[in-house]
């Protein structure tokens, strides 16, 4: 028996990183799997290897930005798979700039994605996981993603600390919500912090190009001393955190914080 087995995820920017990650360990865990992604290649990609390794999962290409896009793959999860009982709202960007560098466009980019992209995924989440997750059956499960950005600040990164401080409490305030309309849905967020991904390699270049180091090597080293445990964070370790707050087994966390960030925001 797997910890998930019986249920149907949905995972936005389930593509590459830790979308594709969790989507892998969630489906191993024996959900039923739905990634979407703007990335149609490597999203059709990781589907079929989730497929090979005898998971259950398909990919729909997705703009998190767009309410409708929203509305239809929810709706067609329900058609399709029968339910929707877990819900990672994972899909996200990130830039590097100095605020003065930061046009509006891409100020509200950075929001309209990584915040707005939430909440749409939350308003219609729960649209149809209120009915699929009865008072007494399974208990639906949202996860956003945030960042230790969300609960600290660091320069170059206004537009993503304000947007991930967002979705932090959006998360407090839906679990609360949910739990007044007693609907049986936990809400809950997700902090990772120095991940080996695109998004930190994106960090180690721009160190490069503003003169703090002279080698990616040197950046990454950098970063990666940062975390007090002395190494990268994976994203398997992401995805594990994902398939916990997924499962019956974190059924007392609501609105809570989990924070992976290997002891950063500790000091």
């Amino acid at each position: 028996m797997g910890r998930l087995d019986g249920k149907v995820a949905l995972v936005s920017g389930g593509a590459r990183g830790i979308g594709a990650a969790s989507a892998t360990a969630l489906a191993a865990a024996g959900a039923r799997v739905v990634l979407t992604d703007l990335l149609e290649a490597e999203g059709a990609e990781t589907a079929a290897a989730i497929r090979a390794a005898g998971g259950s999962a398909r990919f729909v290409r997705h703009d998190v930005t767009v309410e409708d896009e929203w509305a239809a793959i929810v709706d067609d999860v329900i058609a399709t798979e029968g339910g929707l009982h877990v819900l990672f709202n994972n899909a996200g960007i990130f830039a590097a700039s100095a605020i003065e560098d930061t046009s509006i466009e891409d100020w509200r980019r950075m929001q309209a994605v990584n915040l707005e992209g939430v909440f749409l995924g939350a308003k219609h989440g729960i649209r149809v996981m209120k009915d699929c997750c009865p008072e007494g059956g399974t208990t639906g499960s949202i996860i956003n993603t945030s960042s230790i950005a969300g609960i600290i600040g660091s320069p170059l990164s206004a537009a993503y600390s304000m947007s991930k401080g967002g979705v932090r409490l959006f998360t407090k305030s839906l679990a609360l919500e949910c739990a007044f309309l007693g609907y049986n849905i936990r809400v809950n967020s997700v902090h990772p912090g120095i991940i080996d991904t695109d998004m930190m390699k994106q960090v180690a270049q721009k160190t490069i190009r503003l003169g703090r180091h002279q080698t990616f090597e040197q950046a990454w080293e950098s970063l990666t001393q940062r975390q007090p445990i002395g190494r990268m964070g994976t994203v398997d370790d992401i995805a594990n955190g994902v398939v916990y707050l997924a499962s019956d087994e974190s059924n007392l966390m609501n609105g809570a914080e989990l924070v992976l960030d290997g002891g950063i925001t500790a000091s």
